[in-house]
């Protein structure tokens, strides 16, 4: 999206970037004004394989229930979720309001499966990945979790940014570090909405396709666990989470839920 605008705390950034793959390509469903990407992880891997040099600089979003309720809201937010190059499903009633309008094959499509797809392959397709966000203590057990699982993944570096806004002398040298280490793939766990913000901002600023994966490290580090196979596949899997961690999201899924039962499901938005 050319000429996007979005504050970010500091003024205005005004991001003039131009897609390096046709985004026409990519089919989608309007939900809530968010065009969600109307695909599956098979699509998913494949359009990546193919694009991946010219997907660097680019970001793409996982968006849930959540986020797509939050961009309802707030235009600057809903531009940067279709600001980048997709907005794929993560959440299942995404998917599955994107089948009730004629999207048969639309499926979930979660960010930290898509991370785990990827890594898997890396080694044969030589990928390189750099990992920014969360705390120093998960990035640590991250980095001995990949190790052991993918013995000869290249990992070009990890970076736990500070728990405030960083000044523009601090947010240069990350991009300067992030490009010298050239990564393929910049994986994203800020949380939403900081992780897709983050991306905007630094659309084209970056050498590397960004991807904003939320709990991924926490996943892949053992920190949280992945809901059972059949409670993904039931799209309850925001269930198993509210469990793990009641305090901080009961109030946002009565909330999101809520309000995307009422718009997305009964009025068609």
């Amino acid at each position: 999206m050319a000429g996007l605008i979005y504050e970010n705390g500091k003024g205005i950034v005004n991001n003039s970037y131009v897609h390096k793959v046709d985004k026409s390509q990519i089919p989608t469903c309007n939900i809530l004004g968010v065009d969600i990407a109307a695909i599956n992880m098979e699509w998913l891997l494949e359009f990546t394989l193919q694009n991946i040099e010219n997907l660097s600089g680019d970001y793409m979003c996982v968006s849930n229930v959540h986020t797509t309720v939050s961009a309802y809201e707030d235009a600057a937010y809903k531009a940067v979720q279709n600001g980048g190059i997709m907005a794929i499903p993560d959440g299942g009633p995404l998917s599955s309001v994107g089948q009730r309008r004629g999207n048969k094959g639309m499926r979930r499509t979660t960010g930290p499966s898509y991370m785990e797809e990827i890594l898997k392959i890396s080694v044969e397709k030589g990928y390189r990945h750099f990992f920014y966000g969360s705390t120093e203590e998960t990035l640590k057990k991250l980095y001995q979790a990949l190790a052991r699982e993918y013995p000869k993944i290249q990992i070009a570096g990890m970076y736990s940014p500070p728990f405030r806004t960083m000044t523009e002398d601090e947010d240069a040298a990350i991009v300067g570090r992030i490009n010298e280490a050239t990564p393929d793939f910049i994986w994203v766990g800020l949380g939403a909405p900081k992780q897709e913000k983050w991306m905007a901002v630094h659309q084209g600023r970056v050498k590397g396709f960004m991807v904003g994966v939320g709990a991924g490290f926490d996943y892949l580090a053992g920190n949280l666990k992945r809901a059972p196979e059949w409670m993904q596949k039931s799209n309850m899997e925001w269930f198993y989470r509210l469990l793990q961690d009641p305090k901080r999201l009961f109030g946002r899924y009565l909330h999101t839920n809520t309000k995307f039962i009422w718009h997305a499901m009964i009025r068609g938005k």
